[in-house]
């Protein structure tokens, strides 16, 4: 099994149980800023703008955090962001009744969120041997699965034993705790990135790219779509658990399927393989659309997460082997914020469906998002298989002189 061999790795262990950790807090505010607000007697379209000043904070300043690193390291930019967005959280929960310092919170939580993700995905190539790297990011993307089960139970551990704002401060502190496991640790502090050009674009003008991160806002789209619908199922259908136990069958799914596709080897080229898993996730999204009972949805919400896992593993790969020199930090955060940028537009739409129309109308837009997203990685097939772009020739400082 190539996992035991990462593990044993040097730093991996701690790099990975650090990022864990570290990256706990988004996972938990999107929960813990709306309890901790409406336990303080806020209104819900108060609640809805904290909530979305938090998102859009965090989408916007991702990519600006990954270009920072590739400038500087990772250390200094890990340890600052998190005591900033620390102090965004404890703001809210020290001012809960006054909106002013709850919005700067949440924009301070969210534009300074720790670029730990993008961080230890630009780390992997220097932990571990070549032929183990998607093997690594196939643990990479099983880890981000156990976040999405975590961090609703710590929130509701931390309200069982204390109260919502109680939540607030343990995002803060698992937020230093993360970081400092991580930025301590020798490979994140010596980790510099390549040289790089002062291009505006970044990493975005690279043509594949570009046509990778344009898919991942589909495959977003459809995860805020299952978020919203798998609610209203659960809802009108009597399901053990409501709408958690769906969304962890979901994640369930998606966490043996990225231990699955790490643990095997692969001829198929990795667009090719993005391909067929994009067309798995369109035929279990089109399923979805007839919503059966509840003993046919248990299967079909472990199948549908089956498919994203290894497709989001793919994705890493590719953007690791596409981000032109000295972006590969930004060009991860990148991901991150469009698949994010997807998910929110995919519960907006969803919501907005449910409210006029039939459900199984709702379930189609998880369909079209990964249809799309096919559609994308179809059509960008020969990009995707490019090389990078290069890095323009510069003299050196001598002659240029």
């Amino acid at each position: 099994m190539p996992y035991l061999h990462i593990l044993r790795s040097p730093f991996v262990t701690r790099l990975l149980l650090g990022s864990w950790v570290g990256r706990l807090p988004p996972a938990m505010a999107a929960l813990a800023i709306p309890l901790a607000l409406r336990d303080a007697g806020a209104s819900y379209d108060f609640v809805g703008a904290a909530a979305g000043a938090f998102a859009i904070a965090s989408a916007v300043g991702s990519p600006l955090l990954g270009r920072l690193v590739d400038r500087i390291g990772q250390t200094s930019v890990l340890a600052a962001t998190a005591v900033l967005s620390g102090a965004g959280f404890a703001a809210i929960a020290l001012a809960p009744g006054r909106h002013a310092i709850v919005l700067a919170g949440a924009v301070l939580a969210g534009a300074a969120t720790p670029p730990i993700e993008p961080c230890l995905r630009a780390l992997w190539p220097d932990l571990v041997p070549a032929r183990n790297l998607e093997s690594a990011y196939a643990l990479d993307s099983s880890a981000q699965e156990l976040i999405f089960v975590t961090g609703p139970l710590v929130v509701a551990a931390c309200i069982a034993v204390a109260s919502p704002t109680s939540v607030l401060w343990a995002e803060a502190l698992l937020g230093v705790v993360g970081v400092l496991v991580v930025a301590t640790a020798a490979p994140s502090r010596r980790w510099r990135a390549e040289a790089r050009s002062t291009h505006w674009l970044g990493p975005l003008r690279s043509p594949g790219l570009a046509i990778l991160l344009a898919g991942m806002i589909g495959m977003g789209f459809a995860i805020g779509t299952l978020n919203i619908l798998a609610v209203h199922y659960a809802e009108n259908r009597h399901i053990w658990g409501g709408s958690p136990t769906l969304l962890a069958l979901n994640s369930a799914g998606a966490l043996i399927g990225a231990l699955v596709y790490g643990a095997m080897k692969w001829t198929l080229p990795a667009p090719r393989r993005a391909l067929a898993f994009a067309a798995g996730l369109v035929v279990g999204y089109t399923l979805l659309i007839l919503l059966p009972a509840p003993p046919y949805m248990v299967p079909l919400m472990l199948a549908t997460g089956m498919f994203l896992a290894p497709l989001l593993t793919v994705a890493f790969t590719l953007v690791g082997e596409l981000a032109p020199p000295g972006t590969t930090t930004e060009a991860f955060a990148w991901l991150v914020t469009l698949f994010a940028t997807g998910t929110s537009l995919g519960s907006a739409a969803t919501g907005a469906v449910l409210q006029g129309a039939d459900e199984h109308w709702a379930a189609s837009c998880g369909a079209l998002g990964v249809a799309t997203t096919l559609l994308i990685v179809l059509a960008g097939q020969r990009k995707l298989a490019a090389a990078p772009v290069a890095q323009p020739h510069r003299p050196p400082v001598a002659d240029a002189a």
